[in-house]
């Protein structure tokens, strides 16, 4: 099935193809011509599936004809939990936005930081993603408007209706006009979706994805013992020692994804780091060049590890573990596809012994672990 076939235009397709979208997931498939034909949705389903390409392409079609708002009337208004999410989610708004044969422009807003530039910068916004807090500031203040609000989608929708954002909640719900399409995307269907979607869907497509279970059967699992202030030194030598090509590296946050790759860089080892802070273009040109076996190694943090997908990558090499055994498991999924078996290695410290140990219980595998102080020639 193609993206055009789903109802999406031929300039939108133009730039899938440019992102390297090569065809669709499946809550793309069921999501994307429900939306063009103004359905409310519930989509239930893993992060990494494609849900906010499932929401956001339908989106920049429906505006067409409808960006003649009023200044600071908002088309579309995105609800997200967090800083980090609401900048990822905008990016690929206007990513996408830049095909459109019309003017469209997108904004995020949210806490931390200054409350003035979002107010200038929110001049003649279509798409709108925010955090509950930061837009409840802006609508007092009359920086922005939500009457004429024709959209309104919440990505993590499990999160965004938990008692943490309870009243903000309400509060939002109660300036936006009644007639509007409501689009609901979730990771689980937890009591509190269930609640909502009573209140806020009208007669809703429930689109219900089941996670893929990785395969773990070709993946050649070792753990290393090593003391924080030697994981660096560690880590250059397994790569050289190894010889290993097209090595991907998890790290636990952006700082510390760049501070590894220069690491990497200034001991002769080509390294670049992918995360949600660098430019598009910059991100865009690392995957390619990792993707051909121009560059040996790239660091990423599990935000971004989602849209990482080769499919004969060797290894796959945790600096830092994941908080969730979860992520542990799409992680080192990145390696032994296609019959092909890979290797992934971890990194241990004493502090991580015992979230590994429950790491290990969780994906029902014991890994071989080898105490790096005796490496025959490791210092």
């Amino acid at each position: 099935m193609s993206f055009t076939s789903l109802g999406l235009s031929s300039y939108l397709a133009k730039a899938l193809t440019a992102q390297n979208y090569t065809k669709p997931y499946p809550i793309q498939e069921a999501a994307i011509p429900a939306i063009l034909k103004g359905k409310d949705i519930l989509g239930i389903a893993q992060t990494g599936s494609g849900k906010t390409a499932s929401y956001v392409l339908p989106t920049l079609i429906k505006l067409e004809g409808k960006t003649a708002t009023k200044n600071r009337h908002i088309n579309v208004l995105v609800l997200v939990p967090t800083r980090e999410l609401a900048i990822q989610v905008e990016e690929v708004f206007r990513v996408f936005g830049s095909a459109l044969p019309f003017t469209f422009k997108s904004f995020a807003v949210f806490g931390g930081v200054s409350i003035n530039p979002q107010m200038i910068g929110l001049q003649n916004v279509n798409v709108l993603v925010a955090t509950p807090g930061r837009l409840l500031e802006l609508a007092e203040s009359n920086a922005l408007h939500l009457s004429s609000v024709s959209t309104l989608i919440l990505d993590e929708a499990d999160k965004m209706l938990n008692l943490g954002f309870k009243a903000e909640m309400d509060r939002i719900f109660a300036l936006l006009p009644k007639k509007r399409q409501n689009l609901l995307f979730s990771a689980t269907l937890s009591p509190d979706v269930k609640n909502v979607e009573r209140v806020l869907l009208n007669d809703p497509l429930v689109i219900n994805i089941a996670p893929k279970e990785e395969n773990l059967d070709l993946i050649n699992q070792v753990g290393y013992f090593v003391n924080e202030e030697k994981k660096g030194p560690l880590l250059r030598y397994l790569i050289k020692k190894g010889d290993m090509q097209q090595v991907l590296v998890f790290t636990s946050s952006t700082a510390r994804a760049d501070a590894v790759a220069d690491k990497l860089h200034h001991n002769g080892i080509p390294a670049r780091a992918i995360h949600s802070k660098k430019s598009q273009g910059n991100r865009k040109a690392s995957l390619e060049q990792f993707k051909a076996s121009k560059l040996r190694v790239l660091v990423a943090t599990d935000l971004l590890s989602r849209g990482i997908d080769i499919e004969f990558l060797p290894y796959v090499i945790n600096y830092e573990l994941p908080r969730s055994p979860k992520d542990f498991v799409h992680r080192i999924g990145r390696t032994g596809r296609a019959e092909n078996p890979g290797q992934a290695v971890t990194l241990i410290t004493p502090d991580d012994k015992h979230h590994f140990k429950v790491i290990q219980k969780k994906m029902k595998k014991a890994v071989t672990m080898i105490d790096s102080e005796n490496l025959e020639d490791f210092k």
